[in-house]
């Protein structure tokens, strides 16, 4: 009888200890997976397209639901859809990146999903703005009324 009570009473810490883990007893749920945690822009010229994509699949065995996706500052701006996304199944998140803002970028996505593995998938966007181009100032041409006047001789 002792041992039957020490077989059960590992049993269940062994058990208790995996479903304190965050993953479900009998499956493994809705997972979380990116095809990219960095998206590197590189160098990039003032006023380019700042749109990229990140792939999110689901590898689990019940829906994925993304309920929100947030940059960390107004210049990123994240597009999400919250349907429901099957087991096997992709939807692609469109981050937006203000790229008017000169110098370096270095900014983050927080994806907050019913993933068992990672409720808040932080991805992250990065590379330079490069200066807006400046307009070089116009000589002053001689039929200017700014050009010099010539005395006679």
């Amino acid at each position: 009888m002792k041992k039957f009570l020490l077989t059960l009473s590992l049993s269940m810490f062994f058990l208790g200890a995996f479903a304190q883990d965050g993953k479900q007893v009998g499956g493994s749920g809705p997972m979380i997976s990116l095809d990219k945690e960095v998206h590197d822009y590189g160098t990039i010229p003032n006023g380019a397209n700042g749109t990229c994509e990140f792939t999110v699949t689901n590898t689990g065995d019940a829906p994925l639901i993304i309920t929100n996706c947030k940059g960390s500052c107004g210049c990123t701006v994240p597009k999400c859809d919250t349907a429901p996304v099957k087991p096997g199944g992709s939807t692609v998140i469109t981050v937006k990146y203000d790229t008017k803002r000169t110098g370096p970028i270095n900014k983050n996505v927080t994806i907050t999903s019913n993933a068992v593995n990672a409720p808040n998938k932080i991805v992250r966007i990065k590379g330079t703005v490069e200066a807006a181009p400046t307009t070089p100032t116009s000589p002053v041409k001689e039929s200017s009324p700014m050009a010099p006047v010539e005395k006679g001789s």
